[in-house]
C-alpha cells in the first residue's frame, strides 16, 4: 500500500489538479504577446483597472511597486504585497505582488501574470507554473513573449480554459545600427552601455566620466531595489547630471527608461554556471528597452562595442524566439510533508533529493533546479527543526554564492532551533559604517543589505519568532542610502566640470550592525 501511494505521490504528470479552486471555474484566459514596448502590459492593466476585483503578478519588486502605484493613482484601491513588503490599503479588493507570493486561494474578478515567458527559467519557472494554473480569476490575462504560446495552450487543454491569444507590434522603431560605438567620445545623452558584471559596470563608468561630457547612472542586479529605482529615476530625470546608463540586464524588465541607444560591451555573460554567449531572447529583450513609446527617444537604437558581435546582434533581433517547450515545477508542502511522512523521516534533504530523482512528470514540465534548495537543506537538516520550518529555509531568498548572505541563513536558522526566537540584536555587532570608500567594501555593504532583508522576508512569514521586522527594515534602508551616497561620490570630477553638484556629506552616523565582520569572524572561528 506504501509503494502504491509513494507511486501516486511521484506522479506529477496532471499538476493543474494541485489547484482544486482554481479547477472549479472555467477561466476565460487571454494571452497577450509581443516585443517589448509594445502595449501588451499595459492593455492587459486596463482591464485591471475595470475590474471589481483583481491581482498583477510580476517578476520583479519594482514592477510590482510601479503597477501598485499605477492603479492607486487611477483610484483603484491597491495593496503592494512583495517577499520584503507589505504596504496595505483599507478597503482595496485589488493587489499588486511578486509571482512568488501568489494567492491561489482568494476568487478575483481579473487578473495579470506578466512575462510569462519566465516559465521556463531552471530557477524561477515554478512560480509562473504555480501562477498559471493556481490563480482564481474569472479573467486571466498573460503578458510574454509569443515564442511560450504553444506551450500555454498545451499546459491549459484540459483545464477547460477559454484561451484567446492577441498579438501586438512594437509602438516604436527599434534600429540596429550597422557600425560599433567606436570612440568613448561618441558616447551621447541617452545612452545605455550593457555589460555583465559589477567591475565592468564601474569600470565602464569611471572610463565614460573621464571624457568629461557625462555622469553615469548605474543599474544592476545586486544594487537594492530602492538603489535600482533611484538611480533609473535620475537617468530619466532631463534636470539630472546623470544622463548616460551603465547596467547589466538587470534592466531587461522592470524599469521604464528613456534610453536611445543601447550598446552592448559584449553579447557573452557569467551565467552562475559557465559563460556563454547571449540567448536571443536575452539579446531582444535588452536591446528593446531603447526608444520606449512616449519617452523623448522615440527611436531606438542598438549596436555593440566590438564589431564582431555586431553579426550576432543583427542575427539575434531579426530572429524569432526559440519556442519555449517546457515549464517549471516545484512540489507543494503538501505533497513533500506525505511523502516524508511515508519514508518516516523529516530530515529534508534525502527526501527533496528523492522526490526529484524519482518525480514522474509530462513532457510540458521540468522540476525546478533546486541546488541552492539542497544546499540548505544540508544545513538546517543538521538543527533541531520541524519539516515545515525546513522547508521554509529552503524556499527563502537566499544568494547562496554569498558567503555573507549563507552566513546570514546559518545565524538566523541555528538561532532560531535553539530559542524558537531571532532577535536581530543579539547577532548585530554594534558600530558606526561609514559609505563605502572601495568596490569591496561596496559588495560587502550589498551582501549585508541581502542578509537584512532575508530577516524581513523571514519575519512576514513567522512574525512572532522574527520580532524585529521594523529594526531589520530600517537598517535597510540605511544600507541601501549608502549605497547611494557611494555612487554619488564616485562619479569623476574634474575641476573644468563646474555643473557637477557636491556630494552632500552624512551630517549623521548610522548605527548599523556590521554583520560582515561578525560572520568572518564566525567562519574563521568554526574552522
Amino acid at each position: 500500500m506504501t509503494r502504491v501511494m509513494c507511486c501516486a505521490l511521484l506522479n506529477n504528470s496532471h499538476p493543474y489538479m494541485w489547484y482544486p479552486n482554481a479547477r472549479e471555474k472555467k477561466r476565460n484566459v487571454f494571452l497577450h504577446v509581443g516585443p517589448t514596448n509594445s502595449g501588451k502590459t499595459h492593455n492587459a492593466l486596463k482591464r485591471l483597472e475595470a475590474s471589481s476585483s483583481g491581482v498583477y503578478c510580476g517578476p520583479l519588486r519594482l514592477l510590482a511597486r510601479e503597477v501598485a502605484q499605477r492603479l492607486n493613482k487611477a483610484n483603484v484601491r491597491c495593496n503592494l504585497i512583495t517577499g520584503q513588503e507589505r504596504e496595505e490599503i483599507e478597503g482595496a479588493k485589488h493587489s499588486s505582488v511578486t509571482v512568488e507570493m501568489t494567492d491561489v486561494t482568494t476568487e478575483y474578478q481579473c487578473a495579470i501574470i506578466d512575462e510569462i515567458q519566465m516559465v521556463g527559467c531552471r530557477s524561477r519557472g515554478f512560480s509562473f507554473t504555480r501562477a498559471l494554473l493556481g490563480l482564481c480569476s474569472d479573467e486571466l490575462h498573460i503578458c510574454g513573449d509569443p515564442a511560450v504560446v504553444p506551450l500555454i495552450q498545451r499546459i491549459l487543454e484540459p483545464t477547460g480554459d477559454v484561451v484567446t491569444v492577441q498579438y501586438y507590434e512594437r509602438l516604436s522603431p527599434l534600429v540596429p545600427l550597422k557600425t560599433t560605438l567606436g570612440s568613448f567620445s561618441n558616447i551621447k545623452d541617452g545612452d545605455c552601455i550593457v555589460t555583465f558584471s559589477r567591475r565592468s559596470i564601474y569600470k565602464l563608468k569611471r572610463r565614460i566620466e573621464r571624457e568629461g561630457k557625462h555622469l553615469c547612472s548605474v543599474v544592476y542586479g545586486s544594487l537594492p531595489p530602492e538603489t535600482r529605482t533611484k538611480q533609473a529615476t535620475m537617468f530619466n530625470d532631463e534636470a539630472s547630471d546623470l544622463n548616460v546608463l551603465v547596467a547589466s540586464d538587470a534592466i531587461g524588465m522592470g524599469l521604464n527608461l528613456n534610453i536611445s541607444r543601447i550598446i552592448f560591451s559584449t553579447l557573452e555573460k557569467f551565467d552562475g554556471i559557465c559563460h556563454r554567449e547571449l540567448t536571443v531572447p536575452e539579446i531582444k529583450q535588452i536591446a528593446g528597452r531603447a526608444g520606449r513609446y512616449g519617452s523623448k527617444f522615440p527611436v531606438g537604437e542598438v549596436t555593440c562595442l566590438s564589431a564582431d558581435h555586431l553579426p550576432l546582434l543583427h542575427s539575434a533581433l531579426k530572429s524569432p524566439s526559440p519556442i519555449i517547450k517546457r515549464a517549471g515545477l516545484f512540489p507543494t508542502f503538501d505533497l513533500l510533508s506525505l511523502y516524508s511522512r511515508l519514508h518516516g523521516t523529516d530530515f529534508f534533504h534525502p527526501i527533496l533529493e528523492r522526490f526529484l530523482e524519482k518525480a514522474k512528470l509530462s513532457p510540458d514540465y521540468f522540476i525546478a533546479d533546486c541546488e541552492d534548495m539542497l544546499k540548505v537543506a544540508a544545513i538546517v537538516d543538521e538543527l533541531s527543526l520541524g519539516l515545515y520550518d525546513k522547508y521554509l529555509f529552503c524556499i527563502s531568498p537566499v544568494d547562496m554564492r554569498d558567503d555573507i548572505a549563507t552566513q546570514g541563513l546559518i545565524q538566523f536558522a541555528e538561532n532560531y532551533a535553539k530559542k524558537g526566537i531571532v532577535r536581530l540584536k543579539e547577532i548585530f555587532t554594534p558600530g558606526t559604517l561609514q559609505v563605502p570608500n572601495s568596490h569591496n567594501q561596496l559588495k560587502e555593504l550589498e551582501s549585508v543589505h541581502k542578509v537584512l532583508e532575508l530577516y524581513v522576508w523571514l519575519s512576514f512569514r513567522v512574525e512572532d519568532c522574527f520580532p524585529d521586522h521594523e529594526l531589520a527594515a530600517s537598517q535597510k534602508s540605511i544600507c541601501s542610502m549608502l549605497i547611494e551616497e557611494y555612487l554619488e561620490r564616485s562619479c569623476w570630477k574634474q575641476p573644468e566640470r563646474k555643473f557637477l553638484k557636491k556630494p552632500k556629506k552624512l551630517h549623521q552616523e548610522y548605527d548599523i550592525s556590521q554583520l560582515s565582520k561578525y560572520f568572518r569572524e564566525t567562519d574563521a572561528r568554526s574552522k
